[in-house]
């Protein structure tokens, strides 16, 4: 398969959905079952929203039992089976070894959009079962995102833009984002006054 640069390793949604997809079947020859939470640009595009390279999985959180099931902050590193499927892909499809990881993982303890978790779609690929987050939460997550980004020319506002936010999504994701950290609240207007003269 033909990949993206070395700083961008996925250059579409098909070339995440393969390496997820050969995760999964590594677990599943291991009798192994894992599941886990992807928000970012991985996320995006497999929700169809965008079509971009994109540098990594994002996992925010991982699962435990049946749906509905119980969520969780994920490990740092990721647990040593999983990490093992994730390195085998990796060298096989010449991609990062931390091309899946955990690095956003810290927002799950700091908290998620109310109704995160019943938004979630889930999809089965062999023994990885994968929980792409919704548009609505990638909004709040991407508006918190933009925030701490360079300004309108960053991915975060690019991917913002894409998700084609209502005015009501927005001031429904500012009120979050503010809850998160109030000092942002000058910077959340900035951005959406930005959002809002791009959108027309």
């Amino acid at each position: 398969m033909s990949q993206g640069s070395s700083d961008q390793p996925f250059s579409s949604s098909r070339e995440i959905r393969l390496a997820l997809q050969r995760v999964g079947e590594l677990l599943e020859a291991r009798g192994l079952r894992f599941e886990i939470v992807i928000v970012g640009g991985a996320a995006l595009n497999l929700l169809g929203i965008i079509e971009r390279s994109t540098v990594d999985v994002d996992v925010i959180a991982m699962g435990e039992g049946v749906r509905p099931m119980r969520l969780r902050e994920p490990a740092d590193p990721l647990p040593r089976p999983l990490a093992d499927a994730v390195a085998t892909v990796a060298r096989d499809m010449n991609l990062p070894a931390d091309w899946m990881n955990p690095r956003v993982a810290g927002q799950w303890a700091l908290g998620v959009p109310e109704g995160f978790q019943a938004r979630i779609r889930w999809e089965t690929l062999g023994g990885l079962e994968v929980g792409v987050s919704s548009r609505t939460d990638l909004i709040h997550l991407k508006l918190y995102a933009a925030c701490d980004a360079t300004g309108p020319q960053s991915r975060h506002f690019v991917d913002l833009m894409a998700l084609s936010p209502t005015s009501g999504e927005l001031a429904a994701a500012a009120t979050w984002v503010v809850d998160q950290d109030a000092g942002l609240a000058s910077i959340v207007e900035e951005v959406i006054k930005h959002v809002r003269s791009r959108m027309g």
